[in-house]
């Protein structure tokens, strides 16, 4: 039976991350600053939130360093980290790459020793595959290159597909070109990969196998993400419309405004559900998890948006100023739709999954 309620353990974990952020996230003007000039990481937040809190092995086992927890701890991460669109590798490094690499051998001594680096936060990897890429797509890269490769500015190193398996190949011996995003705060970079150069850690089919897990650990959790993301804005939303009068009125007290907010509510109400589904789906070892990864992403994806959408035109002219955080929830919101597979795209995947394409 799915369980979508938050346990203890969970709630204790919510409330680190949050304290952690508020304490040690910079203030806007310093990260609008840093995210203008293409390098918006905060290298001594993500210190404290990998290997201090330690987020970054979350999905490792106990015996390579790691916590030994799962993909619901790791959700209630991203929902931290949505709330507060901090730019962190923790989705690319800390749930994709690092599920690819479990998905093999850990006790092979390349894969083990990267498992406990990424662990201990001393290095970040990334799968050298576009944000785009959705679940089941495990093609290789055209002559090692692939582009709007996210987070690959600031990885260590860089699990690269190829025709005859899977490579980690160190960063240094790469070129990565950073390319303008729409979302700052997730930066895209082109990455060449030339043959020759890495290691081999996976056969063809295993790394498949494996580049197949990592794309749907991440569609599935980064449906928490959008969560955190919309409850966010949901939040203020509602906090502004309190505070703002006109006709002597709080503006949140028009009916207008009101049936607005319910009905985003309600939608959000439904996304945490979904979201909590797949990320119990993938902790269970569910068989229906590339569904729950469906239903989540098909549903959750247009949710943030719309959420983000209503949170900037619910400030008035407040919202539209680069000055307001807002514009960075409707960036990654819009970013975040076409990340591992478009909505559209999953709807066709529910279809296909529940025969409901069928003659």
């Amino acid at each position: 039976m799915t369980d979508l309620l938050y346990g203890e353990a969970e709630e204790d974990l919510r409330a680190s991350v949050r304290s952690l952020l508020a304490a040690r996230s910079d203030p806007a003007a310093a990260r609008a600053g840093r995210e203008e000039a293409g390098d918006p990481y905060d290298p001594a937040l993500w210190r404290s939130l990998a290997g201090g809190a330690g987020a970054a092995g979350l999905l490792v086992p106990e015996e390579y360093g790691g916590q030994g927890a799962g993909p619901r701890e790791a959700a209630v991460v991203l929902e931290e980290l949505g709330r507060t669109v901090t730019p962190a590798p923790f989705l690319t490094s800390s749930v994709v790459a690092t599920t690819v690499l479990l998905a093999l051998d850990p006790d092979r001594r390349p894969v083990g020793g990267l498992l406990e680096d990424l662990a201990a936060g001393e290095r970040t990897a990334v799968l050298a595959l576009p944000l785009s890429t959705p679940p089941g797509a495990t093609a290789a890269p055209p002559q090692g290159r692939a582009t709007a490769v996210a987070d690959a500015v600031a990885a260590d190193v860089l699990l690269v597909p190829r025709a005859d398996g899977l490579y980690a190949v160190d960063a240094a011996e790469a070129r990565v070109e950073p390319c303008t995003p729409l979302d700052l705060t997730r930066p895209l970079a082109a990455v060449s990969a030339p043959d020759g150069t890495g290691t081999r850690i996976a056969a063809p089919g295993p790394a498949a196998d494996a580049v197949g897990q990592g794309l749907l650990a991440g569609a599935a959790l980064l449906a928490s993400e959008q969560l955190g993301l919309a409850e966010w804005c949901l939040e203020a939303a509602v906090a502004h419309t309190r505070e703002r009068h006109q006709f002597n009125r709080p503006v949140g007290s028009f009916q207008a405004l009101k049936h607005r907010m319910a009905r985003l509510w309600l939608e959000l109400v439904s996304a945490r559900a979904a979201a909590r589904a797949a990320a119990d789906a993938l902790a269970t070892g569910a068989g229906d998890a590339p569904l729950a990864a469906a239903v989540a992403q098909a549903y959750c994806s247009p949710a943030a948006v719309r959420a983000a959408e209503e949170c900037l035109q619910l400030h008035g002219g407040t919202g539209m100023t680069w000055e307001h955080p807002v514009h960075r929830y409707l960036k990654r919101a819009k970013a975040d739709e076409i990340a591992f597979g478009t909505p559209g795209r999953h709807r066709q995947e529910v279809a296909r999954l529940t025969g409901l394409d069928a003659p």
